[in-house]
């Protein structure tokens, strides 16, 4: 098996975390972990190099309560499959851990600013994530809302710090790129027509076209970056850049369905948020359009769609092919 070096690695004592230098870590290949386990390890990367950040010089001189705001939204769990797909992607080109990883944590810090505002009372009013009190509660309103927006900005100076190690075309490429996804023409745009339709009742009965509309933006544009940015990360051809964000797209749509099914079926225990919210607040949803059945068959289409786009890249997409299931399938 391959290894791969962080540049730090940070032991938990407690409710701190000590660095100690360079280690090694391993980096797994196909045949040596189940997709579950690939997805866990990731996850764990990702938390100790984001408690290093947020233990770092870029917060030292914050207020406190900001940055324990900011901790407490982006640590202690969450699935990670966004910076999962940022690596699992670049690997598909052989780039390393190390390469790729500013782009993980990025794009994690935007999910997490994005779920901090959404938590909010003036969107959707929720109280619980990951089975903890949300930002807001935790702390206040006006703390959340400026937690979400450091989170945002850490994230793109990340990238722009990666410079040293990766091509300067990349990093533009990257931010460009990001930037479209979180932005009024991707998550904040959906966002956007999520409250228009919740809070002004417009358009009066949104359809199938726009709901799939509104979700590709509010949820697929970030997951398709993610796919994306390993295309981006080792500079590859147009069309294998292009299939994976064929897949991207595909799999963000696959996540909202599968999404929208575990807030009709789904065990709050499990999702360890809110359930049937939709249902009680009268929101339209694919569920709510076309019915249980119809939307568990076009989750099943999506998946389908999502592994074609992938056959480009043979034996080498087989993990990205087991995310797609993983999406379809999962309980939180």
């Amino acid at each position: 098996m391959a290894a791969t070096t962080f540049a730090t690695f940070l032991t938990d004592v407690g409710s701190f975390y000590i660095a100690h230098g360079s280690v090694q870590l391993t980096q797994y290949t196909g045949a040596d972990m189940q997709f579950e386990d690939r997805l866990a390890e990731t996850a764990r990367r990702v938390e100790v190099e984001l408690k290093r950040l947020l233990l770092s010089e870029k917060v030292d001189a914050a207020p406190a309560q900001l940055v324990q705001a900011m901790r407490h939204a982006v640590l202690g769990g969450g699935k990670r499959l966004r910076p999962f797909l940022v690596l699992e992607s670049a690997a598909l080109f052989d780039v390393s851990v190390d390469q790729a990883l500013p782009a993980a944590l990025a794009v994690e810090l935007i999910h997490g600013y994005s779920l901090v505002h959404d938590d909010l009372p003036a969107m959707d009013n929720d109280t619980l994530r990951r089975g903890q009190p949300t930002v807001w509660t935790q702390f206040n309103e006006w703390t959340a809302i400026l937690a979400g927006d450091a989170l945002q900005s850490l994230a793109f100076e990340i990238i722009a710090d990666s410079a040293s190690r990766l091509d300067a075309a990349v990093s533009g490429e990257l931010v460009t790129q990001l930037s479209r996804a979180a932005g009024v023409r991707g998550m904040v745009g959906g966002q956007a027509l999520d409250l228009e339709a919740d809070k002004l009742g417009q358009p009066p009965a949104p359809d199938v076209s726009h709901i799939s509309l509104l979700q590709a933006m509010k949820t697929g544009a970030l997951i398709r970056f993610s796919c994306e940015a390993g295309a981006i990360l080792a500079m590859a051809p147009a069309p294998a850049r292009a299939a994976l964000i064929d897949y991207g797209r595909h799999l963000g749509y696959a996540f909202q369905i599968a999404d929208d099914l575990l807030d009709a079926e789904g065990d709050e225990q499990l999702v360890g948020k809110a359930v049937a919210k939709d249902a009680a607040a009268g929101k339209a949803t694919l569920v709510s359009l076309v019915g249980l059945d119809s939307a568990k068959s076009e989750l099943r289409n999506t998946v389908k769609h999502a592994k074609a786009a992938l056959a480009t890249f043979g034996e080498r997409a087989e993990t990205l092919i087991a995310a797609a299931e993983f999406v379809a399938h999962r309980d939180r």
